[in-house]
């Protein structure tokens, strides 16, 4: 059972990587517009400058749950590496539940009133020629957080299965 449930959670994140993916390739090519018209033809946008940390913030956000899946993160590798299967996956679990979720999960809610604030007040770019729906992009912030409380989910039945010795 867990098997078939760790790899509904790595389906769904393996999904979402290839869509942050494509957004970092959007913002490659969103970039080199932007150098190309700023060096060839003098002409730059604010809206083109702005999408670029834009594209770039859902990367890193998104990025974070998907290093998460893949094993990517940074831990004290020194110390790690020398534990057996089983230590190690006792490591992972209690990590993540004890520093990883709540963390997610303060951000998660920290963000909400953040989001809605701007959704309220209409924030758009101070910058003329600047984006509109700024609330848009700070939507990302809680949504990358469940995403990653979502990857952690699966972290921890990925590690329990190693525990014991399904996989």
């Amino acid at each position: 059972m867990l098997i078939k449930l760790e790899s509904f959670f790595d389906s769904a994140i393996s999904y979402v990587s290839k869509i942050t993916s494509l957004l970092l390739m959007f913002m490659i090519f969103n970039v080199f517009f932007d150098v190309v018209m700023r060096y060839f033809f003098h002409n730059s946008s604010v809206g083109m400058q702005e999408l670029e940390w834009h594209l770039f913030s859902m990367v890193i956000l998104y990025g974070v749950g998907v290093a998460l899946k893949d094993d990517g993160h940074v831990r004290v590798d020194f110390l790690y590496e020398k534990y057996s299967v089983k230590k190690k996956a006792i490591v992972n679990i209690v990590g993540t539940l004890l520093f990883l979720l709540p963390l997610a999960l303060l951000v998660t809610f920290g963000s909400i009133e953040f989001v809605l604030d701007a959704y309220s007040v209409g924030e758009i770019s101070e910058d003329p020629g600047g984006l509109t729906h700024r609330w848009i992009i700070k939507s990302m912030i809680p949504a990358a957080m469940i995403f990653l409380i979502f990857s952690a989910i699966g972290f921890v039945i990925k590690n329990i299965n190693l525990y014991r010795g399904a996989k």
